[in-house]
């Protein structure tokens, strides 16, 4: 078997995986990288970009239909638009193919071999790919494990016929008329508003209490207004139990006991992701796992000297963005650098309607420090841009420690407000204090104003609430 070699190897082409690749291969060092579906891995391909292509197409959708129904408060009126769901597709993988193609010309520009097949570890140095051209051989240095995650089923409904995942959820070629989503989680809600958005009839059923569990309900409940103003019926505190009537209902259990049935064209299952680590001989490594994650330290280290591991098989939170930056981490690490990770906080995004961002701790989660804090929020029904967007539900809200108005938190929810994200982080960071913020001068009409009057709220002068 013909053998190549390498200083690293890189197994999987996702965020994590493709950025480690390009930035080591900056840095002149010799590396591979394995992927056996195209380059860009879950969230290129068949999560994160055409989950928010498919959601944009179906926000444009519903703006026209409300103006065919005369209901549009801008005095806008319309013909009843018609929906060509094949071209809606064609143009969201179109988007894929450029971003795959992308991807790919980087790595080339950066000097990384693309060894295209499915990677199974030898031993801590060896792995074995199978190419179209038959076993591949491949011993490095380094190697780093980037495979990433992959949808849950559950045991009664299996993936398969009117089951799905987000996968082919986006892969769908017609909108069913009948849409159950078993998860009210992200993933769930983002997939679900945008098909009801699109002419389906959608439930959510949810085990927890509420939609979102994992956020606040300051947070989700904007969320829940408006997916009832879309008519998405949520059905709260109510369990999954099986498929009957030949695949064509659901019997679920309700928050009181009593079973029932919902009939069903698609049922999509978005219960969680679990990290991809069977199938490329992990079983013959000596790595220390947690739960079911591989265990690494603050330099992405494993057990075994010589392997790292990136994204999502390491943990929560299993975001494109933390595997990216862990990617170049690790391929600076490699390099020589000194690098250690010593991230204050990590960016999370629900692209609901409207959207939500959270970033560094909750007023709960701050209030377990120990410290005494000060939390304040500033509605969006007091801002001008959310006014003449139509759209003022939601708000924005600054934690910080009282006794030295350093930012612990920053949370908010509101429409197209995921764009805000990186100043929030950024002001985490850099260890921004409420009156950093009181002090920087926003741009007017804008909705990061929000951020500007929380602040100025929690120090104890609002100007415009």
């Amino acid at each position: 078997m013909n053998e190549i070699t390498c200083k690293l190897l890189v197994i999987g082409a996702g965020p994590g995986g493709y950025t480690c690749a390009i930035r080591a291969g900056q840095l002149g060092i010799d590396t591979i990288i394995v992927e056996a579906e195209k380059p860009g891995g879950t969230c290129l391909n068949v999560g994160c970009i055409p989950s928010k292509a498919l959601i944009h197409a179906a926000a444009e959708y519903e703006t026209v239909a409300q103006a065919a129904d005369r209901n549009s408060v801008l005095g806008i009126s319309t013909a009843k638009p018609s929906l060509d769901f094949a071209k809606t597709i064609a143009w969201k993988d179109n988007i894929g193919r450029r971003l795959n193609g992308g991807v790919a010309g980087l790595l080339r520009r950066a000097g990384v071999r693309l060894v295209a097949g499915y990677a199974r570890f030898r031993d801590g140095k060896t792995v074995e790919v199978e190419t179209q051209s038959g076993p591949q051989m491949i011993r490095a240095e380094t190697v780093v494990i980037a495979t990433g995650s992959e949808p849950v089923a559950l045991p009664f409904l299996p993936f398969g016929a009117r089951v799905i995942s987000s996968t082919e959820a986006l892969a769908l070629t017609e909108i069913p008329k009948k849409l159950v989503v078993v998860g009210g989680g992200y993933i769930g809600l983002e997939l679900g508003t945008a098909f009801a958005k699109l002419g389906a009839a959608v439930t959510v059923v949810e085990a927890a209490p509420r939609i979102l569990p994992q956020y606040d309900g300051d947070l989700s409940d904007p969320v829940a207004r408006r997916l009832r103003a879309l008519g998405v019926s949520v059905l709260t505190g109510a369990k999954a139990k099986a498929l009957v009537a030949d695949g064509t209902a659901l019997e679920i259990e309700t928050a009181g006991g009593e079973r029932k049935t919902l009939d069903v064209d698609k049922i999509l299952v978005t219960v969680g992701r679990r990290p991809a680590t069977s199938g490329f001989g992990l079983e013959l490594l000596d790595l220390d796992m947690d739960a079911p994650f591989i265990r690494i330290d603050d330099k992405c280290r494993t057990s075994m000297r010589g392997i790292s591991a990136i994204g999502d098989v390491t943990g929560d939170p299993m975001l494109a963005h933390r595997a990216m930056a862990q990617g170049e981490m690790v391929a600076e690490i490699v390099a020589g650098h000194r690098r250690a990770w010593d991230r204050i906080s990590i960016p999370a995004i629900c692209f609901t309607d409207p959207e939500i961002v959270t970033v560094g701790l909750s007023p709960s989660e701050a209030g377990q420090t120990g410290f005494d804090i000060k939390t304040d929020l500033f509605p969006f029904k007091a801002n001008g841009r959310a006014l003449t967007l139509d759209r003022e539900d939601g708000f924005i809200r600054t934690v910080a420690r009282a006794d030295n108005h350093v930012l612990l938190g920053i949370q908010g929810v509101g429409a197209g407000i995921a764009e805000l994200s990186a100043a929030f982080s950024l002001a985490l960071e850099m260890g921004a204090r409420l009156e950093d913020i009181a002090g920087t001068i926003h741009a007017h009409p804008t909705q990061s104003e929000g951020f500007h009057e929380a602040a100025l709220k929690s120090l104890g002068h609002a100007i415009h609430i």
